[in-house]
């Protein structure tokens, strides 16, 4: 979303935004003459304002006005069907159709030291609500309906200059809304504008500042960082000013893990390049891994986390990280539990920490169509991304290294699309399902039937599909030889 123009000026911002809110819909201008019909005001504010000046069409629209959260309630009854977003915090929404809009009344919030939650306190004046906001490029906003524009804290000028900086003192911004420190590693990554050197302090100073904020909003934040256009200048900002310390102790340390060559390469700089080029391999919105993959993207960030803890050193002073893949998945899985992320994103990105180093056997050995068919079967619903985490994990500068482990990647997803057209690997299950195994077996549900099937699954894998009646006999043999210790 950042201009590729680093010397784009004020003037052209300016005529930006009023071609970008030049075809807001006609509904939103009418909310705006709701309020002002009854003596209020109201303002598009923030992100969809700084969007326009830098060039993008509003698609969201955050309104904030004078009326209080009843009064507010009451007037957009009148354009649309209205809920309650969070009244408490004196936010209400409403929808005509497909078009939503959410309006705040103007406010300040403060934490207390002790308190995860902000208090809330209504402002008069919209000059003030936006002199409390996060940023200055987002302390702009449009008064509605007449279209005027409001930038007391020179947001215009920051947005030029590509500057993320505070419109009060960084210090008292962060005291106000500790997030805010998240969201300053947020907004420089997905804008690329640089920070000023008092926000980088005042993150520097106040980082342990976030202990206080729910893991919820953390979790939002950093996941919306990781999405955005320039992930690693939000990663770098975090480790710099310790707020990784915080949030993601497990990438800040691996600063000080060297690589398996024990040279100036250490594994924080592979795991960013990892991260940059796990998003060169993402897909078009018809591909399997559409950009931008929160998934893959994550599981780059994150695949090598186990390797401080595994480090060893031989007697010629080689470094090893000996099973740095299942360690990883634990403080993966872990972190990701703290952070209060959703139990299936956990499941698929500590599976694929897990699983990025299962390649590297067959660059080194030839594999036999069962150990492929294994791959796939571990990889699961995971497979496309596991290929391109795999081969964004080759960072090394010896070319022909390189171009060797490519060579034997795409030799092995040949094999893949070889056996997957010949068998359906991506449904690989046994020829036999419980049904049919209880009816052969005269079993009724229970541990033995799972065994039974884990037995056929297992022969799948290793020989490739057969009839029926060859699982079954081979069922019935492996049950004459196990039915006592399963009964």
């Amino acid at each position: 979303m950042s201009s590729s123009n680093s010397d784009i000026s004020v003037a052209q911002l300016l005529l930006n935004a009023q071609q970008a809110l030049g075809v807001l819909p006609p509904a939103v201008l009418e909310v705006g003459q709701i309020f002002a019909d009854a003596g209020y005001e109201l303002a598009l504010v923030g992100g969809p304002v700084r969007d326009a000046a830098l060039g993008v069409v509003p698609h969201d629209f955050d309104l904030t006005t004078n009326a209080r959260p009843e009064e507010t309630e009451r007037l957009l009854g009148q354009w649309g069907k209205v809920w309650d977003i969070g009244k408490e915090f004196g936010t209400i929404g409403a929808a005509r159709g497909d078009l939503v809009v959410e309006v705040t009344t103007y406010r300040t919030e403060e934490y207390d030291a002790s308190s995860r939650k902000p208090t809330v306190a209504y402002g008069d004046t919209l000059e003030g609500d936006l002199t409390r906001r996060d940023f200055t490029v987002n302390a702009m906003a449009v008064r509605l309906p007449e279209m005027i524009w409001v930038d007391p804290t020179g947001g215009l000028e920051d947005a030029a200059a590509q500057l993320l900086r505070t419109p009060v003192t960084a210090k008292q911004s962060f005291d106000d809304d500790p997030l805010r420190i998240m969201r300053a590693a947020r907004f420089a990554a997905q804008l690329g504008f640089s920070v000023a050197p008092d926000v980088v302090a005042a993150m520097t100073e106040m980082a342990q500042r976030l202990e206080i904020v729910s893991a919820e909003r953390i979790c939002s934040e950093l996941k919306r960082l990781m999405i955005s256009d320039h992930p690693r200048a939000g990663l770098e900002l975090m480790v710099d000013t310790g707020v990784a310390d915080v949030v993601l102790p497990e990438l800040s340390a691996l600063r000080e893990t060297a690589d398996e060559h024990n040279r100036h390469k250490d594994v924080y700089e592979h795991t960013l390049t990892v991260v940059e080029q796990a998003i060169d391999l993402e897909t078009g919105p018809d591909g399997p891994v559409p950009a931008p993959d929160f998934i893959l993207r994550f599981a780059a960030l994150m695949h090598d986390v186990g390797k401080p803890s595994t480090r060893e050193f031989d007697a010629d002073g080689k470094v090893s990280f000996h099973h740095h893949e299942l360690a990883g998945a634990r403080l993966t899985r872990k972190r990701m539990q703290a952070l209060k992320f959703d139990k299936v994103t956990i499941k698929a990105v500590s599976h694929l920490v897990a699983s990025h180093m299962r390649f590297y056997g067959y660059g080194e050995d030839a594999w036999t169509d069962s150990a492929v068919r294994r791959y796939v079967a571990d990889a699961g619903d995971q497979l496309e991304r596991l290929h391109r985490l795999t081969r964004a994990d080759v960072t090394t500068r010896n070319q022909r290294k390189a171009r060797r482990l490519a060579n034997a990647y795409n030799s092995l997803e040949e094999r893949i699309k070889k056996l997957a057209e010949e068998e359906e690997l991506a449904a690989i299950r046994p020829e036999l399902d419980g049904d049919d195994i209880m009816q052969i077996l005269n079993l009724k549900p229970g541990r033995a039937v799972g065994a039974a099937r884990a037995y056929l699954l297992d022969r799948r894998l290793e020989r490739g599909p057969v009839e029926p009646e060859v699982a079954k006999a081979e069922l019935l043999s492996w049950w004459e030889e196990n039915r006592d210790g399963l009964l």
